[in-house]
């Protein structure tokens, strides 16, 4: 079946029992009969008959389940709050935002290497969660010092759209086709793009389109902007899913934590800056 998954287009293609061609009479190759005794078997050239593995061999691939998925993104998701408290609580808000920015670019860099070569280890997920999690305690700590409580309440929406695309994608109610598909990532660079010309404005206009000013414009933005980012937690969902079915290996649940981690993130930070402009009337 094809798949409405970007991702599964490429690194995952011939992983698993699902993928490619089985060459053994199961998988529907066609057999050509036993060559004669000594003589070279098809397609293993003059491999030696008696070098076969043995039949009581531990697999040497295990491949990904839901509890690997769970247990991966609860570990990345626990780094990324370990970090962001002991940013808040341990350092001065000073040292905090200094270490911010260098994160977030060390972050941003790795992410994109993680994003772009498909890299699926815990050594990769939970740096890039620690990393952001420096600029979250920070973020957090001066949001909270002007708007107390604004954090907690950041925190339940989080989850409360967490917890809700969830039940939306369990249910059925929204299915990830390749139509939706292709409007969630176009959506996506749309909004980069608006960010970008935004940022690029504010440098000629004072507070650029006023996207991000926190008058009316801004509001209807910054719903927009949660908007897309539950939808794109159907994705995270749907690739869960779908590499379980394609016989994934283990490993990739790291790969799909990353994902749910920056989506996460994305929501957090926009509820946070939409809850700030009403704090602001």
């Amino acid at each position: 079946m094809p798949s409405s998954n970007p991702v599964f287009g490429r690194g995952l293609q011939n992983t698993g029992p699902g993928y490619g061609q089985q060459s053994t009479p199961w998988g529907g190759a066609p057999q050509y009969g036993a060559p004669p005794y000594g003589a070279p078997q098809y397609g293993y050239g003059t491999q030696d008959p008696y070098a076969a593995q043995s039949p009581y061999a531990p697999p040497t691939t295990r491949y990904m389940t839901m509890d690997d998925v769970v247990q991966k993104t609860g570990l990345s998701f626990l780094v990324t709050v370990v970090s962001a408290a002991v940013t808040w609580a341990l350092l001065p808000q000073a040292l905090a935002f200094g270490l911010a920015l260098p994160a977030v670019l060390v972050a941003l860099v790795l992410g994109l290497v993680i994003a772009f070569k498909q890299i699926a280890n815990p050594v990769a997920t939970l740096s890039y969660g620690a990393l952001y999690g420096i600029a979250l305690g920070a973020i957090s700590e001066a949001f909270n010092a002007i708007y107390p409580g604004i954090v907690m309440q950041a925190l339940v929406g989080t989850f409360g759209v967490f917890a809700g695309m969830l039940v939306v994608y369990k249910t059925g109610a929204i299915r990830v086709t390749p139509k939706l598909t292709r409007w969630i990532v176009g959506a996506m660079f749309g909004v980069l793009a608006l960010v970008l010309v935004n940022l690029v404005a504010g440098f000629f206009i004072p507070g650029g389109l006023g996207l991000r000013d926190g008058g009316t414009l801004s509001i209807i933005f910054s719903l927009v902007v949660i908007g897309v980012a539950a939808f794109s937690l159907l994705l995270d969902f749907d690739m869960a899913d779908e590499a379980i079915r394609r016989g994934a290996p283990a490993k990739f649940a790291w790969y799909i934590a990353f994902g749910l981690l920056i989506t996460v993130v994305w929501l957090y930070l926009e509820i946070l800056r939409l809850l700030s402009y009403f704090q602001n009337d």
